[in-house]
């Protein structure tokens, strides 16, 4: 089934997964021209483990449903920083402070910010 889907919708899914569970400060860059690891990476806060976790069991429960499958999942059980992998995008979610301390936006700066609509 996920064969189907471009690396948009899969983004655009995993965005929607995030809003449900008010998830904070998303941000999507398209990496796809500077780097070969993925086409976007989706960033995202949460308030507390427990909320990043949450997060992540979204993504996974959304995207599962759609057929995606994760290459891999780094960082749940601390729950400060967890990394979803599904090939096409990746998806960070963080605790407010390791978003600030690994500042992933200002090191991906190259890629270009797009908004949802944009997808």
């Amino acid at each position: 089934m996920s064969t189907q889907l471009t690396s948009k919708e899969i983004a655009l899914a995993a965005i929607e997964a995030l809003e449900d569970k008010k998830g904070e400060d998303i941000k999507i860059i398209d990496i796809s021209e500077v780097s070969t690891l993925a086409d976007y990476f989706i960033i995202a806060s949460g308030n507390n483990r427990n909320q990043v976790q949450a997060l992540c069991d979204n993504v996974e429960e959304k995207l599962g449903r759609m057929g995606v499958e994760q290459k891999q999942c780094e960082g749940y059980d601390n729950g400060n920083w967890i990394l979803v992998d599904y090939r096409d995008i990746v998806v960070h979610i963080f605790d407010k402070e390791n978003r600030l301390f690994y500042d992933l936006e200002r090191i991906w700066r190259d890629g270009k910010f797009v908004e949802k609509d944009q997808l």
